[in-house]
């Protein structure tokens, strides 16, 4: 009985090794198929951008001020594009930074237990709202309250979708500045009360630049975010790519156009088929810039404790 008890106690380790030396492996599987998603996206997008040049002069892609794809006489000029797209998001952070930095300062030092348990919660369920039902609430109720207000405003425009896209991040600013605020030690919070310090100066002149990192970190990622977002602006920004700045006027943005080319707008193989993907890179470059500025901007005002 104690051969075979020692016998088992040996296999049990084999056993054991061997799970020890396959988990690494399965482990580094997952993470490499993660890597080659990334560059079977990129040489996607790469490639096939590459086809579109052979025909469009880059020259005028980037700056000519007319994008009209599907037109007789097709012209490729990304500069209405970007316009839509960053009017879009102009609209939306400046909504929504303002409400989501002060939001979270005041969860996270002015409101009792029992108020922030309710109203955290309550905040971050929006983030669970499918961008289609922000589309739709956007052309249906916001559209119509600012046309009321704005008798010259068109049924398109940039104003309504951008102050949505505002709410659908203003979770992500909320929680992540909530966040960083609430990561700063109390000994910081009280070495200040113990100078004379106001609650009110304790907040502004020492947490918040003590949260700084996360602060921005945070309005950078959210800002991303607005960048791609695709149903809101599809719904209710329009499909008129222009150079205007008007912002009372039918637009179109990146992802827009993207959503319109897919939809089955363009034939396979075509010109304009192959300036989805000369929009899409140029989408991908403007998220990863935001994302690398993200990722600077919390090493570079990371405080340590």
């Amino acid at each position: 009985m104690k051969d075979l008890s020692i016998q088992q106690q040996i296999e049990r380790k084999k056993r054991s090794k061997t799970l020890e030396k396959a988990v690494p492996i399965v482990l580094f599987s997952i993470t490499i198929v993660s890597v080659l998603t990334t560059i079977g996206i990129l040489y996607t997008l790469i490639s096939e951008t590459f086809h579109f040049l052979r025909e469009v002069s880059i020259v005028e892609f980037l700056t000519s001020k007319t994008w009209n794809a599907f037109s007789s006489t097709p012209t490729f000029g990304i500069f209405p594009l970007v316009l839509g797209t960053l009017k879009i998001v102009v609209i939306a952070t400046l909504f929504a930074v303002p409400t989501g930095v002060f939001s979270a300062i005041y969860l996270s030092e002015y409101a009792p237990k029992s108020v922030r348990k309710v109203l955290k919660p309550t905040l971050e369920v929006l983030a669970g709202i499918p961008t289609v039902v922000y589309g739709a609430f956007a052309i249906t109720v916001v559209t119509p309250m600012l046309q009321s207000i704005f008798s010259s405003m068109g049924h398109f425009n940039a104003i309504s979708p951008g102050l949505v896209v505002g709410i659908m991040i203003l979770p992500m600013i909320t929680s992540l500045t909530d966040d960083a605020i609430t990561s700063v030690p109390d000994a910081v919070r009280e070495g200040s009360y113990g100078l004379g310090a106001t609650q009110l100066e304790t907040v502004f002149k020492v947490v918040l630049p003590a949260a700084l990192s996360g602060i921005l970190a945070s309005i950078v990622l959210a800002t991303s975010r607005a960048i791609g977002e695709t149903m809101i602006v599809s719904i209710a920004a329009g499909s008129t790519p222009n150079s205007s700045f008007n912002l009372f006027e039918s637009l179109q943005t990146m992802t827009g156009f993207i959503v319109q080319v897919t939809s089955g707008d363009a034939a396979f193989g075509s010109q304009v088929y192959y300036s989805l993907y000369a929009v899409g890179i140029t989408l991908f470059i403007f998220t990863l810039i935001m994302n690398v500025l993200a990722m600077w901007i919390a090493k570079r005002f990371r405080e340590e404790y």
